[in-house]
């Protein structure tokens, strides 16, 4: 499997998984799973999200984040 295979399942499956917390008839934004998959980069310490230029977690974030390469310290 490619890497752009791999990267689609997994992006598939968290789709899947959101969907999955919501009810039968219920949808999700596309934007959804890109905050899902960022979060996910972001404690494998893959990349920084951020707001205002500040570093934040992405389970308090209430407005348009951005996402960056990691950078330590």
């Amino acid at each position: 499997m490619t890497k752009a295979h791999r990267e689609s399942a997994e992006l598939e499956r968290v789709i899947l998984g959101l969907l999955s917390q919501r009810s039968a008839q219920g949808s999700i934004c596309p934007s959804d799973t890109a905050r899902a998959a960022a979060g996910r980069l972001a404690v494998r310490g893959e990349v920084d999200i951020s707001q205002g230029g500040r570093v934040i977690d992405i389970a308090a974030a209430r407005r348009p984040v951005r996402i960056r390469r990691h950078r330590p310290g």
